[in-house]
């Protein structure tokens, strides 16, 4: 049984992936009435359209979810910490994959990080790279990044959680991975502002790249490989982030560009990441003006056209 902590789009898609190709799944969500739809109708309200296989069991019991070898944990990064704090179990020698992606405000670390910090005996790895939980949902072709320090179980992993339409790259770089999934989202944000504010296409591709170069500068600061950021878990979702209207980061920054309001309900990742990795680059001395800019504009400190021209009048240097 693999369990999956958070009924969220993306933790009931992963979910619906494995479950129809015969993995039973043990489903926690923290709502009465969700977990009562998804086990009387098979339906899932964060997924509308979907229904779910037989062998996707909810539950609000985290206690009994958390008993499975592998656990996925598909909720904010934001809320990480405080899911795995009502987990009792130490969850020693579990495999615990984080499938959020983002930099934890508080103490500036990534999600393996937090997994280490909360529950240190067990063993922590991330699913991260381009997808969409409708995509995965559907059974539509998707490629992802699995990445664990501990190579033997990170095979395993690999392993159990591949399907025929859900495609898995293996990597000891947890580091790289996380941090390229938790960046993308603040260069997302940055490129629909881009766009939101009339700039072009022209200048989104301008962001991108310089974004990318960011990407890298504080991840391999880090200790990630480079190859890692040009990977799935780095470029591939970049690319997927930064141009689809389906991308909440870059529908937030669609409307900060156009001035209009945000549906306040949204998870928005890449807002608390732009804060925890300006602090971060701070601390290591790290010059990222694309990650700080938007930083300040969702902050509300900065305006889009300000950023924009601050940027636009940075010394010109060696690419």
């Amino acid at each position: 049984m693999i369990g999956v902590l958070g009924a969220g789009a993306f933790g009931t898609a992963l979910a619906i992936a494995l479950a129809r190709h015969g993995t039973p799944v043990a489903l926690w969500a923290r709502d009465p009435e969700t977990v009562a739809a998804i086990n009387h109708t098979h339906r899932a309200p964060r997924l509308p359209g979907a229904t779910l296989p037989d062998t996707i069991t909810a539950s609000t019991d985290i206690a009994r979810v958390a008993r499975a070898e592998t656990l996925l944990l598909a909720t904010p990064m934001q809320s990480l910490h405080a899911v795995l704090s009502q987990v009792a179990s130490p969850l020693t020698g579990q495999r615990v994959v984080a499938c959020c992606k983002g930099i934890d405000v508080t103490d500036l670390t990534g999600p393996t990080g937090v997994i280490a910090r909360a529950k240190p005996q067990a063993i922590a790895a991330i699913l991260t790279g381009p997808s969409f939980a409708d995509d995965i949902a559907r059974g539509l072709p998707t490629a992802l990044t699995l990445a664990c320090a501990d190579a033997d179980a990170g095979w395993r992993l690999q392993r159990d959680l591949s399907t025929p339409t859900l495609r898995l790259y293996r990597s000891t770089d947890a580091i790289g991975a996380e941090l390229g999934g938790a960046l993308k989202n603040v260069i997302a944000i940055a490129c629909g502002a881009c766009i939101g504010i009339g700039l072009g296409d022209s200048a989104r591709a301008a962001l991108m790249t310089r974004g990318f170069a960011e990407m890298s500068r504080l991840a391999t600061t880090l200790g990630a490989r480079a190859n890692t950021l040009a990977g799935l878990s780095g470029l591939g979702d970049l690319s997927l982030t930064c141009t689809s209207d389906l991308s909440r980061n870059y529908r937030f920054g669609l409307a900060l560009g156009r001035g209009t309001t945000f549906d306040a309900s949204l998870t928005v990742e890449g807002v608390k990441t732009a804060e925890a990795v300006t602090r971060l680059a701070a601390r290591l001395g790290l010059d990222l003006p694309i990650c700080r800019s938007v930083a300040e504009v969702s902050g509300g400190t900065v305006s889009v056209g300000d950023a924009i021209t601050r940027l636009l009048n940075r010394p010109l240097k060696e690419e």
